[in-house]
């Protein structure tokens, strides 16, 4: 059926395409359209690597070393705690990456062809060998492809030859599925799927990939290696000091145990990890779908949204409204994408439908126009649209004048088409009737005005009048409208097939159509989160300058009259110097106009400007700007493949509103980091704070190794994990915007470290003082001592819900998780004390009811003390200016 890609050959294309029951049968045969998926690692893998680490090291030192000493039983013990915190961390980790994986699938791709006889759009794993494909600028090839027709077409093949520059092809010439269409439409015939093309077969060496790690990550990596350097400090001070104070050798060497293992949060890594993953899932549920781990934390740090307006703060469901001729008359179309819904009347509200000069120009509309109307799918009735939104809407108004296109290209004969191109401005297409050539262009009115010598004007042709088409341009613009001119030409056939550019002079102007893009309901209330939220927003468009402006007050967004630039105006500031257009950007939030090396110059100033941003686009000419940008974000609907493999994030709504929950959920996940880290670095340097005072007071041990690593894993085990499900506050856009650069350990961060673990350590250590000062043997103090902890972790867990409300304003039933494992801690450790064998390795024993209360509110002036330093906060909050 189906040949290998390689030199030009005669084909026989079937223009009609496949039936449905042809490409069933050929499916079943062939396969899916699918690359070889690099297999997954291995759970063992993933096993092992949770011992690599500089903080399992020392564990395992110290487990060594309890071996040396003859502590069998703590060596064993911990040996299982690492063997418990790998596989725990294992399961986490592997479950993440299948998360990862399920959301990266919503990106499907879609694939255009001829099915039927029928134009369909298919997920491009449905395609087969035979497939008649349409392709355009901006799509990815979905499989190996021989044009059987091809209008400008340039692919960007880099993927396959490292080629930088865009390659033309012609109509015979080979395609390759991966490689991007950079200019151009073609039909061609599929001849090779999956793993048969030339990229599957490439692919199919390919077993592993490798995911880069977030900034996050790689800075919290960079925090073990410094906590592993502390521990290795403090143990040497430790050891040296006991020297000098001649303590046995074992007594130092169990301090030095007990010391790592109280300092070291082994499965901090893998909590941060779960924690992107869960905020990755959410904000899948907000329609953003992340590609990347890194980008749920750079979304959440934007200060800067640089957006589109047609699709994100448009509902992109263009509508013609206004059409404006030359003899200076308007005719009013009823609104709504349905061609059959409402007509065409002039200004004075006359029904009696459109004259002849507003069906010639609806004729200009639909001939040089890629879309169709298409009857309705299944046999229910009605249109099924295709194609780009200013085509279809524009066969919308040529259907409702009663102009039909299929009509229209029985008796103009099709010669050649010039597709639309944002760097052409304009679409036009030639067309033969009987011994003439028709010429018809739509496109930017400027263009068109440059193009043209006469205007229409009744049944004459006469000298254009460029000061009348500013005027008409004026008026629709003013009311918010994406204006389009048309133009035609006619000229006798001389047999000259050389179609092009060259021919596009001395046309005849026809007119103008407004075009309505509503407003999305929820754009004004996202953009005023934007600004409560400290993220300035910049919109970036094509249109004109007078219609993005309305659009863009319309829309919600607050700017000054000096505040809208054009493409020109950016051209000059980037012709002048990078500290020109530095300063445009500072101010200007409406860009008009721009091309797409505007586009991307913008975006790079706004950064040299300290904004961290993310950038919105769709089409193939906003590729660099996405690449560049901090955080680019991709069209899901109205987007080209080339765009979504630029960006780091795909909008599957198309909305700006979802940009805005994104963020939300990018600062609810660096919230929750912060929580878990907060909690467990308090939590161990209180263990810390302990030995150190046991060691500067000279008492024995306060806690065994064993009991630190029961402790850290019936504690922080539990209970990281269920903080980092914690929903959002619900201020999260109400907070200062984040500083990329700013530390984790911030200063109150570091302040509430200190006040936490003096509380917990100093608090703590003081009991244990004390009750052996009173006679009470080591091991009563020590059991007392380690229920104070575990209860200690419990408030310490419940504080770090929250840097600055109040825990009594936080029901616990808003995170069940959370407590189901403050009450499983408790369990756990209350069973241990009955557990026979259990209880004699952790050195612990049951207490009474009336000692566990007692212990209980100690632990709770932690609460108290937690809740003082947050007033303490909230008001220094309230009292900056």
């Amino acid at each position: 059926m189906a040949e290998t890609v390689g030199a030009k050959s005669e084909v026989t294309p079937p223009m009609n395409g496949l039936t449905s029951a042809e490409a069933a049968r050929a499916l079943e045969r062939f396969g899916e359209n699918r690359l070889p998926i690099a297999g997954r690692t291995p759970f063992i893998k993933v096993l092992a690597l949770q011992f690599l680490s500089p903080l399992i090291y020392i564990l395992m030192a110290s487990a060594v070393l309890s071996m040396l000493i003859s502590e069998i039983t703590d060596a064993m013990f911990i040996a299982v705690v690492l063997m418990i915190n790998g596989i725990v961390g294992a399961i986490q980790e592997y479950s993440a990456g299948k998360s990862a994986d399920a959301l990266r699938a919503l990106e499907q791709p879609h694939a255009t062809v001829i099915r039927d006889g029928q134009r369909q759009v298919i997920d491009a794993a449905g395609l087969v060998p035979d497939d008649v494909v349409l392709l355009e600028s901006g799509e990815r090839v979905p499989a190996d492809i021989r044009l059987i027709e091809a209008s400008g077409l340039q692919c960007d093949e880099a993927a396959h030859t490292g080629e930088s520059r865009a390659v033309s092809k012609e109509e015979g010439d080979p395609v390759f599925a991966g490689t991007i269409v950079t200019r151009g439409r073609a039909r061609g015939l599929v001849v090779a799927t999956g793993s048969q093309t030339e990229l599957g077969r490439i692919a199919g060496a390919i077993q592993e990939r490798s995911t880069a790690k977030p900034p996050l990550m790689i800075r919290m990596e960079e925090f073990t290696r410094l906590i592993a350097i502390a521990v290795g400090v403090a143990i040497a001070f430790l050891v040296a000091v006991g020297l000098w104070r001649q303590m046995a050798l074992g007594d130092l060497l169990n301090m030095s145990i007990g010391l790592a293992v109280s300092a070291i949060p082994e499965a901090l890594p893998i909590v941060i990890t779960v924690a992107l993953a869960i905020s990755m899932r959410r904000m899948a549920k907000v329609n953003v779908i992340v590609r990347n781990l890194p980008a749920v934390e750079s979304l959440g740090s934007c200060t800067m949204i640089a957006t589109d307006k047609t699709g994100t703060l448009t509902l992109n469901e263009l509508t013609v409204t206004d059409i404006r001729l030359p003899d200076e008359s308007q005719w009013l179309l009823d609104t709504g994408a349905d061609p059959t819904a409402g007509g065409i009347r002039n200004g004075d509200g006359d029904h009696k439908g459109p004259s002849p000069a507003v069906q010639r120009l609806l004729r200009a509309a639909a001939l040089p126009n890629e879309g169709e109307l298409g009857p309705g799918r299944n046999g229910a009735g009605g249109f099924d649209p295709m194609g780009d939104t200013v085509d279809v809407a524009l066969l919308a108004a040529a259907h409702k004048g009663g102009v039909s296109k299929p009509e229209l290209m029985e008796r103009y004969r099709l010669e050649k088409r010039i597709p639309y191109e944002p760097e052409l401005k304009y679409a036009a297409s030639f067309h033969v009737d009987a011994d003439h050539l028709h010429i018809f262009v739509k496109g930017a009115p400027e263009m068109l005005a440059s193009m043209s010598s006469t205007m229409q004007v009744g049944d004459r042709a006469v000298p254009m009048d460029h000061g009348l088409l500013h005027r008409q341009m004026d008026a629709l613009a003013r009311e918010g409208l994406r204006v389009l001119a048309f133009a035609e030409g006619r000229m006798a056939r001389n047999g000259n097939d050389d179609y092009g550019h060259h021919m596009l002079i001395d046309l005849n102007f026809l007119g103008l159509a407004g075009m309505q893009d509503p407003i999305r309901p929820e754009a004004s209330a996202a953009l005023a989160a934007c600004r409560t939220a400290g993220i300035e927003v910049v919109v970036i468009t094509g249109d004109d300058p007078r219609t993005a402006t309305v659009i863009a007050r319309e829309a919600g967004l607050i700017f000054a009259p000096a505040d809208v630039a054009s493409g020109e105006d950016v051209a000059a500031a980037m012709a002048t110097s990078e500290q020109a257009l530095d300063e445009l950007t500072r101010h200007v939030r409406v860009f008009a106009r721009v091309k797409p090396d505007h586009k991307l110059a913008i975006v790079r100033s706004l950064a040299r400007n300290g904004h961290y941003v993310a950038v919105t686009g769709d089409g193939v000419n906003d590729a660099p700007a996405l690449k560049h940008a901090h955080v680019g974000v991709a069209m899901g609907r109205t987007g080209t493949d080339v765009a979504k493999e630029s960006a780091d994030i795909i909008l599957i709504d198309d909305n700006f509103a979802s940009i805005v929950a994104g963020i939300r959920e990018g600062r609810v996940a660096y919230s929750n980091i912060r929580k878990v880290v907060y909690m467990v670095v308090a939590t161990g340097s209180a263990e810390v704070l302990i030995f150190l005072l046991a060691m500067i007071l000279g008492t024995p041990m306060p806690l065994t190794a064993v009991q630190l690593l029961w402790l850290n894993i019936v504690t922080n085990g539990v209970q990281d994990v269920a903080l980092v499900t914690e929903p959002a506050e619900g201020d999260e856009l109400e907070r200062p915007v984040r500083k990329p650069e700013e530390s984790l350990f911030d200063p109150l961060m570091v302040r509430r470290i200190v006040v936490a673990t003096l509380v917990m350590g100093g608090g703590g250590f003081a009991m244990f003082y004390w009750l052996l000062s009173t006679g009470v043997s080591e091991f009563t103090a020590r059991n007392l001592l380690l229920v104070l902890f575990v209860l200690f972790e419990n408030f310490q867990c419940i504080n770090s819900r929250s840097e600055r409300r109040s825990v009594f304003r936080q029901s616990l039933a808003s995170n069940p998780f959370l407590l189901v494992g403050i009450v499983a801690t408790q369990t756990l450790h209350i069973a241990a004390m009955y557990v026979p064998g259990l209880n004699d390795l952790l050195g612990i024993a049951p207490i009474t009811l009336k000692e566990w209360l007692i212990l209980l509110g100690l632990a709770s002036c932690l609460l108290l003390v937690s809740e003082v330093e947050k007033l303490i906060y909230r008001r220094q909050l309230m009292a900056r200016p």
